[in-house]
């Protein structure tokens, strides 16, 4: 798999996904880099597909990675519920424009 590194060291990186993941769990939609939501977006998909299996284990593996337990709560009852019957593409990334103070593409990622 391809690691976009975000002009990070390997801790700030996983903290930051981590975080941002969480919260796209939490609130269905965030606004970030495109190039955040290019690396958010298979680390989301893999926590929604734990979500599917519904499995303890699952549920521990998707508790080691999101933040809180708010998060992983919701992915398991609300989240993943809704995906039972889609095979995959849960997560949408669309073009937002760029940010006014340094001109970076922004896109808004939000759960399909």
């Amino acid at each position: 798999m391809k690691q976009h590194k975000l002009g990070r060291n390997a801790g700030s990186r996983r903290a930051l996904l981590r975080n941002q993941v969480s919260a796209l769990i939490v609130h269905g939609r965030i606004e970030t880099t495109e190039a955040k939501a290019k690396a958010i977006r298979p680390l989301a998909e893999h926590m929604i597909h734990l979500g599917k299996q519904g499995t303890l284990h699952a549920r521990r593996q998707a508790a080691a990675y999101l933040l809180g337990k708010e998060p992983v709560q919701k992915l398991f009852d609300e989240v993943a519920p809704r995906y039972q019957e889609r095979t995959g593409g849960y997560v949408r990334i669309v073009k937002a424009g760029v940010r006014r103070g340094d001109a970076a593409p922004m896109s808004i990622i939000e759960l399909v």
